[in-house]
């Protein structure tokens, strides 16, 4: 009953017996989606390039809007040339510096200064500008000047005429410039706002159906299949779309279907564990009976009962001991390996005895391995592993109804370095190519009708246990087994030269 309770605490472990998510998480939305996110950072990146934009715009503005007030200058500054003096008076003056809104206009010409007019009380000059030597730099960095400190300031704008005839001399307040400058900029503002946002909202919506959307959809996908797995309605159906989105779906599909069938195997292979381990129960009570009837057997007088018994004896007591072994395989491990310092040549001698692979045999057993070749492993275990390996291949030629076919079944050892090596072969019908990649898999590894598959799967357990490997050789014809177990102590000495033939009971 212990047993039972093992395998059954067992299954439990492989098959967690709540995979569901918390219902609320999936209505649960976030403090700041990814829709949100895009927006605001959509409106950023707009604004950042508004602002860009911004710099040289303001700049320009300012350029322009003195360039503009300089040519109406200049065309006043042509009046006071070709008129006389009898036409301007001070009223005119007067009228002229109030439509340009200066309070001096002065011309240069021939290396000569001539004040054109002039307000009766000019404000001080706090800035010069000089428009034909401006960078762009300097466009730049004078336009925020005008900004910050402009208003109420007095400044001289000088610049070349139009024909190259003389230099205009203009100086104004800079107040209705920075004015202008400052609903010029916030125009600009409450465009790059509106433009922000239409963009903004258009990216929102696009990236909402082509991300966001289909993420969620797989999110609710994985939740459903994480609370009903076996189901194979909540295998993800992929939407066909060619993006990687679509590639994400159709890996997920494939990723589902995978999990959904390995679940399933988990689940078969921890009944059938729960099944074996109840199975084992009885069949060890069954084993013991058989033992003491055997011992009843040992004590007639027949020659033939005195021969056989032993036999008998030595069977059950290697089935008492795989009854064992078969729940530590239930516990998904061997027990680990006890070495000693073994003749291989007499434990295959006891595999073909255990077999019944006698003289009369239909097939022929021999073994290539010398009397006292040594190799240094677990005495039951290694039994186990050439057993399972030569009761298939005799299993496999034992049905072979044609007279003239070969059928046998050879065990070579060598010694390749520090490794024993070990070949198990037979010149049955081989492997057959679907069945060599499941080979070492527990319940998949079968090659004759009604298999369990264990066989091999135990083998390698038992192998990999010891430090070595185990392995299907590409030979034909036949099936050709190597096993590769390291050299913990050093072998016998008539090892040395590799294969050495000694024909069993010769």
């Amino acid at each position: 009953m212990v047993d039972e309770r093992e395998t059954e605490e067992k299954q439990e472990a492989l098959i967690p017996a709540d995979l569901s998510l918390d219902p609320e998480a999936l209505n649960r939305r976030p403090a700041l989606g990814l829709s949100s996110k895009l927006l605001l950072l959509t409106i950023l990146f707009v604004m950042i390039s508004e602002i860009l934009i911004f710099v040289p715009s303001i700049s320009k503005f300012r350029v322009d809007w003195l360039t503009r007030k300089v040519e109406l200058a200049e065309v006043a500054a042509l009046i006071y040339t070709k008129s006389t003096s009898e036409l301007m008076d001070d009223a005119l003056d007067a009228e002229l510096l109030e439509r340009l809104d200066v309070q001096t206009l002065a011309l240069r010409s021939e290396g000569q200064r001539r004040l054109l007019a002039m307000v009766d009380m000019p404000g001080q000059i706090t800035r010069d500008d000089d428009i034909r030597a401006m960078t762009p730099g300097q466009s730049i960095l004078a336009a925020f000047d005008t900004l910050l400190f402009g208003k109420g300031r007095t400044i001289r704008v000088t610049d070349a005429t139009k024909e190259d005839s003389g230099i205009i001399e203009l100086v104004f307040d800079e107040t209705p410039l920075r004015d202008a400058m400052l609903s010029f900029s916030v125009n600009i503002l409450l465009l790059s706002l509106v433009i922000s946002v239409i963009t903004a909202g258009l990216v929102y919506l696009s990236l909402r159906a082509l991300l966001v959307r289909p993420i969620v959809r797989l999110m609710r996908n994985m939740a459903n299949f994480t609370s009903s797995p076996e189901d194979a309605n909540a295998v993800m159906q992929p939407s066909g779309r060619k993006d990687e989105i679509g590639m994400t779906e159709e890996q997920l599909s494939n990723m589902e279907v995978i999990l959904s069938k390995t679940l399933q195997k988990q689940r078969r292979l921890a009944d059938l564990g729960l099944a074996v381990s109840k199975i084992n129960h009885d069949l060890r009570n069954i084993l013991a009976s058989a033992q003491l009837f055997s011992d009843r057997l040992s004590m007639l007088e027949d020659p033939t009962v005195q021969r056989v018994v032993p036999k008998i004896m030595s069977a059950l007591d290697r089935a008492v001991d795989y009854s064992g072994a078969v729940m530590s395989y239930g516990k998904a491990q061997e027990a680990p390996p006890e070495k000693r310092l073994l003749l291989l040549r007499q434990v295959g001698e006891e595999v073909g005895d255990f077999l019944d692979l006698t003289e009369n045999s239909k097939v022929e057993y021999q073994i290539h391995v010398p009397e006292d070749f040594e190799i240094f492993a677990d005495p039951g275990q290694l039994f186990r592993v050439l057993m399972n390996l030569c009761r298939n291949a005799a299993q496999v030629m034992q049905n072979e109804t044609e007279e003239a076919v070969i059928c046998r079944l050879e065990i070579r050892a060598r010694v390749a370095g520090n490794e024993t090596v070990i070949e198990v072969s037979d010149t049955g019908p081989g492997v057959p190519e679907m069945a060599k990649k499941t080979l070492f898999m527990p319940f998949q590894g079968s090659m004759r009708k009604g298999g369990t598959g264990l066989g091999l799967a135990i083998s390698a357990e038992i192998v990999r246990a010891h430090g070595g490997t185990i392995r299907l050789l590409d030979r034909t014809p036949g099936a050709h087994f190597e096993i590769r177990l390291p050299n913990s102590v050093k072998p016998g000495r008539s090892v040395e030269h590799g294969f050495l033939s000694h024909r069993n009971g010769q």
